[in-house]
């Protein structure tokens, strides 16, 4: 039988259910934050924050449906990422997902929020985990291949100019890897017969002294090493390498989009999707010293023809067909 709802029923009804809405509305639980600290910029990164989403996807989190995410930008300012760190751990965010700079910021910041790091060094060594297999604390991470692949980018080097007998290092002397980095370096070039000089730089005022002293020493070539303060600077040092007609191998590919001739590194995208995943796991309430620090084994080469050609080189087409990257 139809049920007969008076007016004064009918109001009191519809008034019963808007008073419900934004009670309903604050009972649903609030979307979980995650703190994106970099010590870079955006220009150049976003293959590997676009990978980041993607591994946050992977474990059923998608940016502005159920996850928000703050993102926080030093632009090679590394004096303010202690300052963006603790606006970040001020803002609650549930997780802070930190590179390899900025991570130091974001471990002083807090001792409660979970971080997921990714870097090319050895965690360990960095101070930031007890060990790889149980991190303890509130980190876990993502390390990648870069130091280990100096002998690789020598010989890649060694490749492209056979006659070659000289080639240079580039360092950052300010880092602790510094030391570590040369020696390695030496051996490996000991081995294909070729004599390393060592260039070091402690900022970008260095960088033209130091391509100075490759020219006066006649380098064939020069290696960067896997360092931040190269990585900011990628552009310059890409540019400076064409000016001076130098072939030159990085470990990223920011470096070779900029004009630099060729990388061979870690894959930027598959350690950021990797990490993207260790912190939807952790948004689950997974936590951080459970999570074992992994490592990805996944090894890109770019090759940039262009910048080849104006340094009248020619590649190897055995050596083009293994390239992940040809940039024309």
């Amino acid at each position: 039988m139809p049920v007969n709802i008076g007016r004064r029923e009918l109001i009191a009804a519809l008034g019963s259910a808007a008073m419900a809405w934004p009670l309903a509305r604050a009972l649903q639980p609030a979307m979980p934050v995650v703190g994106f600290l970099n010590s870079t910029s955006p220009d150049g990164y976003e293959p590997m924050v676009a990978a980041f989403r993607q591994g946050l996807k992977e474990t059923g989190y998608i940016e502005s449906q159920n996850v928000a995410i703050e993102y926080r930008w030093a632009g090679g300012q590394y004096d303010r990422l202690h300052a963006l760190a603790a606006d970040l751990v001020h803002r609650q965010v549930t997780v802070i997902a930190a590179n390899q700079i900025s991570v130091e910021a974001a471990k002083a910041a807090t001792t409660t929020i979970p971080i997921v790091f990714t870097t090319g060094v050895d965690p360990v060594k960095q101070g930031l985990v007890a060990s790889l297999n149980r991190p303890g604390g509130n980190l876990t991470g993502v390390t990648t291949l870069n130091m280990e692949l100096l002998s690789k980018r020598l010989e890649l080097l060694r490749g492209l100019r056979p006659a070659a007998t000289v080639i240079a290092l580039l360092v950052n002397s300010t880092s602790p890897s510094a030391e570590a980095l040369s020696r390695d370096a030496q051996a490996a070039a000991r081995a294909l017969g070729l004599q390393l000089h060592v260039l070091e730089a402690r900022g970008e005022r260095d960088f033209e002294p130091a391509f100075a002293t490759l020219m006066e020493r006649r380098a064939s070539g020069l290696v960067i090493t896997p360092d931040p303060l190269f990585v900011n600077r990628s552009e310059a040092l890409a540019q400076l390498a064409l000016r001076h007609f130098v072939p030159t191998v990085f470990n990223f590919r920011q470096f070779v989009a900029a004009g630099g001739l060729m990388s061979y590194g870690g894959s930027f995208t598959d350690v950021g999707r990797l990490a993207g995943v260790y912190t939807g796991r952790i948004l689950k309430g997974e936590k951080p010293a459970d999570l074992p620090v992994q490592q990805s084994a996944k090894v890109e080469l770019i090759i940039n023809l262009k910048t080849a050609r104006a340094l009248g080189l020619t590649f190897p087409l055995t050596l083009l067909g293994r390239a992940d990257e040809v940039i024309e």
